[in-house]
């Protein structure tokens, strides 16, 4: 389950009981790290001091360094928390799919079309680039964000696909193949449309892309004419009696 975002600011690896002081500090340490990703990804992680850092959060320097210790620390966990919070988002919006009601193809072109402005939005675009940038520097980092956003992404998109396959509104399917090809569907053409996310796409083109991947996807994986009983709307399922 996901938690709200404050909570998702434990110390790493804590495993202690939540009162209120610990309450209050992980309130501060999530300040922390939402003020250093917003210098870092002002300033580049080379450029970016721990000083700046500790002004953005409005605390005072040795704090920074006892809550979350060295510049290289705090961009790990900054970049994590950043991640973390992106896939709480796309997370969230995937819940969509838990109730899809009557009408299939409308709940998943609201989805898709959701995700895409997570992705596109201000904290992804941040991340991917401050993630690519120091790739070098933080390999493993790379990998941590990755199974952060976009496999926590897939697990979850792939958990409501065997759902709707098991009920009958999919077609029985492999459902984490099945949430691979949804999500290729909608991040291949925004790439190529972003210029790797380097320029904003127009609302009209989002909500294009998120439609042409809904059609494709329920080409392949949606309900039959025959079991519809409404062949004039692929991706229509008629609600149960």
């Amino acid at each position: 389950m996901d938690l709200p975002g404050r909570w998702q600011a434990l110390p790493h690896g804590y495993d202690g009981p939540v009162t209120a002081t610990t309450r209050g500090r992980i309130d501060k340490r999530q300040a922390i790290l939402d003020a250093a990703f917003t210098v870092f990804t002002r300033r580049g992680y080379a450029a970016a001091g721990m000083q700046e850092i500790a002004d953005e959060a409005g605390v005072a320097k040795p704090t920074l360094y006892n809550h979350l210790g060295d510049k290289e620390t705090v961009f790990r966990r900054a970049m994590e928390a950043a991640a973390d919070t992106v896939r709480a988002e796309n997370t969230a919006i995937v819940e969509r799919l838990r109730a899809p009601g009557e009408d299939l193809r409308a709940a998943l072109e609201d989805v898709a079309h959701r995700m895409l402005l997570v992705c596109c939005g201000e904290r992804a675009g941040a991340l991917r680039r401050l993630t690519l940038a120091q790739a070098g520097e933080f390999p493993e980092l790379v990998v941590a964000v990755h199974e952060r956003t976009a496999i926590r992404l897939s697990d979850a998109l792939a958990d409501r696909l065997a759902r709707l396959s098991l009920d009958g509104t999919l077609r029985r399917c492999e459902p984490a193949l099945a949430a691979e090809q949804l999500l290729a569907l909608l991040t291949g053409p925004m790439e190529a449309r972003s210029r790797l996310g380097t320029r904003d796409v127009p609302p009209d083109q989002t909500r294009a892309i998120a439609r042409a991947a809904v059609t494709t996807f329920l080409a392949a994986y949606g309900p039959r004419a025959a079991d519809t009983g409404n062949p004039g709307r692929p991706g229509h399922v008629p609600s149960t009696p």
